[in-house]
Order: structure tokens, then C-alpha cells, then sequence
């Protein structure tokens, strides 16, 4: 897809309000498939296709669908660890999908990133208070050498762990412990947005309960802090967000708050994935319709035409193999990508 032509900056200033810290517009990112030694691309995987949404300041966007749908990609579309293939991305009011690096590196600071393995994401050959401080020493943040371990002993405390442990290395902590220390980092810049790569997926669930409520104590400490929260789990992601995205195959199906969403599934894969989650009470999960899809998931190198869902979908017409539906209102603050959604 080719990107629109740019607006002006005072056109782009004036037509985004101040609320909106983020907008995604038509994000794509394809990556190519290359053969031979000359490495001829013969082919592109499209992780992304054709993504939009808004990110409100202080606001936290669930992202959620199965593993392959793309919701990491966006995230590091969003971080720049990946250059958009089409699309536009606004932050704070200003383009960044296409920005020079040089013109993006004060933005890097202001976009923080908590990797989902909380032992790969740390070096091992440093300590955790110089993990957590290596943000202030990029970005010269500190004043003084005094000042950096006031910083970094102040972030340690903020994550709960002892800053007595601030000497040891990554593989003398828990599961826990490293992803309080990758929070800690993330936070070190006091950025604005920070994405959430499945922080909790690889621990334990009691561990994950700890970790989620340590995220929203933060956000409540911190009035604008933004957080896009990637994960597979709708019941996690119920818990933390202000609104959820449904993806599937590179493109969002669904978009609204967590109580629509789960009293009002529209969309047919959105209403297959809530019947999946198990319900604690077992006389309301005897009752419970379960909606099984057929078939697989298909390839993003070749994704169906029209709705990518269609193959699928247990109410699909002959319309939907041939018209890829955009997002559209059904309600206030429910959005649908859904031709038969009423």
C-alpha cells in the first residue's frame, strides 16, 4: 500500500488532539522472502497489513490474538527496532515512521520496551543496578555519579526488589525478579509510552498476577504514563486495559473497552476466542456454547482475499472472500472489521 502524501506540520498539529499521544495509520510491515545467492526476493510475509488505531495519553491499548497475528510487530514497528514497510505512525504529534535516525534518537527515551523473556533481555555479564542504569548514562539523564546511584537505587525500589541486590547478576534472580529489573529499566527515561511485550507469559501464574498489579501501581503513580500491552491471554489483558484490540492474520477485527467486549463479542473470531476461556464456575461453564473453528490459520505469505478471516468463519457470505472490511463504528467506542457485523 502506498502512503498518502504528508499533510503539513501545522495541518498534522492541528488535526490531532492533544489527548492522543499515539496514531497508527495503515501500518504495514511485509518482510521479504529471498532465494539464491544474490538473495532475489521471490516472496513477502505480511506480518502487518494495513493497521490503524489512537492511543489516548495515560490510556492502556490490550493487544491480544493468536501466537503469528502480528502484535509484536507493531510493537516494534511503534519502537522503530523495525522500519514500517507502509503506513504512518504519530507520536506526540509527530510522524515517526519515516524520521532520520538521528531526528528519532531524542524519541527513544520516550518509547521504553519489557521484552517477554526477562532472562534474554538482560546481559548477563552485568549487574542489575547497571542494567537499570545504562538508560541514564545513554541519555546523560544524571548529573552526577552520586545522582546516577540515587536514580538507579530509587527505580530499584519502585519495582519492589531490595536495593541490597542491585550487585548481582541476572542468573541469581527468579523469573520475577529479572522482569521487575527489565520493568525498572523501562522506566529509567521517564518515558511516555511504554509497550509491553507479553511481560508475563513466561512466568508463573501467581508471579503474573504480581507483575500486573506492579504495572498498574505505575500507572497510577505516574498520571500519563501509556502503555500498549501485547499479549495472548484475553483474561490478563481483560484485567489491565482500558481498551482491547482483537488481531488476526495482520489486521485488527475488533476494538473496544474490556466490559464490551466481553458482554458484546461482535466480531465471529472475537466471540470464537471468548468461548475459549475457561470460566472459574463450573455450572456456568457446563452452559457455555463452545465456537470451534475450522481449519488453520492461513499462511501471512499468502493470506486469503478479501476479510482474512472468511476461510474461517462460520457466518461468512460470498461477499467477505472478495471485501477486506475496515473498522467501523457499532457502537460508542466499539469499532468492528466485520461485513455482516450489526
Amino acid at each position: 500500500m502506498t502512503a498518502t502524501p504528508a499533510p503539513t506540520h501545522a495541518a498534522e498539529a492541528g488535526a490531532r488532539s492533544n489527548d492522543v499521544i499515539l496514531e497508527v495509520d495503515s501500518l504495514e510491515m511485509h518482510f521479504p522472502i529471498t532465494r539464491g545467492l544474490l538473495k532475489r526476493k521471490v516472496g513477502e510475509i505480511k506480518a502487518v497489513d494495513g493497521v490503524s488505531f489512537t492511543l489516548r495519553r495515560g490510556e492502556t491499548l490490550g493487544l491480544v490474538g493468536e501466537s503469528g497475528c502480528g502484535k509484536t510487530t507493531i510493537g516494534r514497528c511503534i519502537s522503530r527496532l523495525y522500519k514500517p514497510t507502509g503506513g504512518r505512525i504519530w507520536f506526540d504529534q509527530k510522524d515517526i515512521s519515516s524520521m532520520p535516525e538521528k531526528e528519532f534518537r531524542p524519541f527513544r527515551r520516550q518509547i521504553s520496551v519489557i521484552f517477554q523473556d526477562p532472562y534474554g533481555s538482560l546481559d548477563p555479564r552485568q549487574t542489575a543496578g547497571s542494567i537499570v542504569g545504562e538508560p541514564l548514562k545513554v541519555h546523560e539523564l544524571a548529573e552526577d555519579k552520586a545522582d546516577y546511584w540515587q536514580r538507579v537505587e530509587t527505580l530499584i525500589r519502585s519495582v519492589g526488589l531490595d536495593p541490597g541486590l542491585m550487585g548481582r547478576y541476572p542468573h541469581e534472580f527468579s523469573g520475577g525478579q529479572r522482569q521487575r529489573i527489565g520493568i525498572a529499566r523501562a522506566l529509567a527515561g521517564d518515558p511516555k509510552l511504554i509497550i509491553c511485550d507479553e511481560p508475563v507469559s513466561a512466568l508463573d501464574v501467581s508471579i503474573q498476577a504480581q507483575i500486573i498489579n506492579l504495572l498498574m501501581d505505575l500507572k497510577e503513580g505516574l498520571s500519563e504514563l501509556t502503555y500498549i500491552f501485547i499479549a495472548h491471554d484475553l483474561s490478563v489483558v481483560r484485567h489491565i486495559s482500558d481498551r482491547i484490540a482483537v488481531m488476526y492474520l495482520g489486521h485488527i477485527m475488533e476494538i473496544t473497552t474490556p466490559e464490551e467486549l466481553y458482554s458484546n463479542p461482535v466480531h465471529p473470531y472475537t466471540q470464537a476466542l471468548l468461548s475459549a476461556v475457561c470460566v472459574p464456575d463450573p455450572d456456568l461453564e457446563a452452559t457455555r456454547e463452545r465456537i470451534i473453528l475450522e481449519g488453520e490459520v492461513p499462511s501471512p505469505v499468502n493470506p486469503p482475499a478479501g476479510c482474512v478471516f472468511h476461510a474461517r468463519c462460520p457466518k461468512a457470505k460470498p461477499e467477505c472472500s472478495k471485501t477486506v472490511p475496515g473498522l467501523r463504528l457499532v457502537a460508542d467506542d466499539h469499532e468492528v472489521a466485520c461485513l455482516r457485523a450489526e
